[in-house]
């Protein structure tokens, strides 16, 4: 049996120009590595001090990969570390995040105990900017068919998926690339065809601290329609024939969340546009008292 074939966990680390918090994700993956861990760090295209950060740790830890690609966007950068990877699973930390101490002991009882998991699924601290920490529970996930998983994920909400603390079986992630042409929520159509391809595991066990930052939730309104199109296109594109009656009511709920930035960018015209488009794709859903109420007020001047 070769090194390779011994990897268990491929910790997959995407950075662009995140030179000055890259070390901290390291080290609380150093601090616990081991020879059914492999560590890939894919710098895409940073123009800061990110490549001396990993010229000095390559010389405390030889297996640590580093991989140098010409800027294409985080999605681009998963696919290449998943690619390059020879582990069953792969972990995909944010390089402003880390893993906390004991995670990876923690998820290989999990897959130990339930092997045939597509996802492990586990708690995180969420640390916002003002040093404040929340514990959040990893998300409960029903035995339930394709369709009603899809339903609690993409437009109950009910199931939460986060990198960082959240394991994935390699194969699938190969089935189902990352869509390069997202630079944001690109991980939507990956996670709901894990949700639906596998069973899923969870554990309440705290696996990383994930930094909120503020900016972002900050949204570029360039293009939004045809961006949220592309996402609800990608998201059903790779989904079970039982799922695809529920891309209207997915579509209309990217409308709704167009309807509501465009309100808050004081846009009436296109906040009407995206309510109109939303109403004819799902009327039931659109004429929540939540939306209802806003699009009232958007009419009557209120």
């Amino acid at each position: 049996m070769t090194a390779s074939e011994l990897i268990l966990i491929s910790i997959v680390i995407p950075t662009y120009n995140y030179g000055h918090l890259l070390p901290r994700a390291l080290d609380s993956v150093l601090g616990q590595m081991a020879n059914d861990v492999e560590l890939i760090v894919v710098d895409d295209g940073s123009c800061d001090n990110t490549n001396e950060v990993l010229a000095t740790y390559a010389t405390r830890c030889p297996r640590l990969h580093a991989i140098h690609q010409a800027n294409a966007g985080a999605a681009a950068a998963r696919n290449r570390g998943i690619r390059e990877a020879h582990g069953r699973y792969a972990l995909l930390l944010d390089a402003d995040d880390e893993l906390l101490p004991n995670a990876l002991d923690t998820l290989r009882s999990v897959v130990k105990i339930k092997p045939e998991a597509g996802m492990v699924l586990g708690a995180q601290l969420s640390v916002f900017p003002d040093g404040r920490e929340r514990l959040r529970l990893a998300s409960p996930v029903p035995v339930a068919s394709p369709r009603e998983l899809t339903r609690l994920y993409l437009l109950q909400k009910r199931i939460s998926i986060s990198h960082c603390c959240s394991l994935f079986r390699r194969d699938l992630l190969l089935q189902r690339p990352y869509p390069e042409q997202l630079r944001n929520g690109e991980d939507i159509p990956v996670f709901a065809y894990l949700l639906v391809s596998a069973p899923v595991a969870t554990t309440d066990v705290p696996l990383a601290k994930i930094y909120k930052h503020a900016d972002s939730l900050r949204h570029s309104r360039d293009k939004e329609e045809a961006y949220a199109l592309s996402i609800v296109h990608e998201v059903f594109e790779h989904l079970p024939v039982e799922c695809q009656s529920l891309r209207k009511r997915y579509a209309a709920q990217r409308y709704l969340s167009l309807f509501r930035a465009a309100l808050n960018a004081g846009d009436r015209a296109q906040a009407r546009r995206f309510y109109s488009k939303a109403i004819r794709l799902n009327p039931s859903q659109s004429l929540r008292w939540s939306y209802l109420s806003k699009a009232l007020r958007m009419l009557f001047g209120g």
